[in-house]
């Protein structure tokens, strides 16, 4: 059997690599063996920062909302119970960007949530 020699596709591996970590600093873009490393660390950072971004928006739109609703004589829980029983089919989001966008239409979903 002959020998398989990766010459090329080797090559490709290591050329894809330091590409990818191309305006890394220092000899993270041009070491193969650094730039692995980085590449891998990078990966795992952007990894879990993604599920962390989630986390810190949910906060804002809580942070948001406990302002807003406190603007209406409600605390955060009470409005929050009062939509869920009134039925009003508004996330935290949604309530947050009206909260800022449009504080009529907001007051309008605090005064359900109050009767509710």
């Amino acid at each position: 059997m002959s020998r398989v020699k990766t010459v090329v596709a080797g090559r490709r591996r290591r050329r894809k690599t330091l590409t990818a970590a191309k305006g890394y600093w220092g000899g993270k873009h041009r070491l193969y063996q650094s730039a692995k490393e980085a590449l891998m660390k990078a990966g795992q950072d952007a990894y879990r920062d993604r599920r962390k971004r989630r986390r810190d928006f949910r906060r804002l739109w809580i942070t948001r909302l406990t302002a807003a609703a406190g603007l209406h004589g409600l605390s955060y829980s009470a409005l929050i119970a009062g939509i869920k029983r009134a039925g009003v089919a508004l996330d935290r989001k949604m309530m947050a960007d009206l909260a800022v966008t449009d504080p009529e239409a907001f007051a309008k979903v605090a005064e359900v949530a109050k009767k509710a």
